[in-house]
């Protein structure tokens, strides 16, 4: 999937036909916008994590609470499509948008699992995560339509390091 460009007189149009991922000020944008939003904290948590450690939205979604150890800041990031499951380091700004999620999340009395609920009480859908996401991409005035295929492809791309875990 191409991100979808508008048209740009600063940018050459060879630079952009490349381009699958948000840049890391597009992406603190896109986070930003989250500000003052009805889910904030759970719309936060899920942005960081997808983005710093290229998850999938499927990949998100499918975190369970048991996969988060805040006192060892680690995440046990289980892949999708024949990819390597590992355990990611947690980083400080990571653990701060975890605890505030945990403590929303924590007022619900939920029975399930799953770490990113919705209000029904269920696990949050992929259609509900893409939606938002392309929701605070329009609020943050990107150029790049966001999507969550940006997400992991920055991750991916810019910080190897730090994110790429597929094998």
């Amino acid at each position: 999937m191409r991100c979808e460009v508008p048209a740009n007189p600063d940018i050459g149009q060879n630079d952009m036909d490349d381009r699958k991922h948000l840049t890391p000020r597009e992406v603190e944008k896109l986070i930003a916008a989250t500000k003052g939003a009805r889910h904030e904290a759970r719309d936060r948590c899920l942005l960081l994590l997808m983005f710093r450690h290229g998850l999938r939205v499927s990949e998100a979604l499918g975190l369970e609470l048991s996969h988060v150890d805040l006192e060892g800041r680690t995440l046990h990031v289980p892949r999708l499509k024949n990819g390597l499951s590992t355990t990611h380091p947690l980083r400080t700004e990571e653990c701060r948008a975890i605890r505030a999620w945990l403590a929303v999340r924590g007022k619900m009395r939920l029975e399930i699992k799953a770490l990113f609920v919705s209000e029904r009480r269920g696990q949050l859908s992929r259609k509900t995560a893409w939606l938002a996401i392309r929701g605070y991409g329009e609020a943050a005035g990107l150029e790049v339509a966001a999507h969550p295929t940006c997400c992991a492809t920055l991750a991916a791309s810019r910080w190897p390091t730090r994110a790429r875990t597929r094998a």
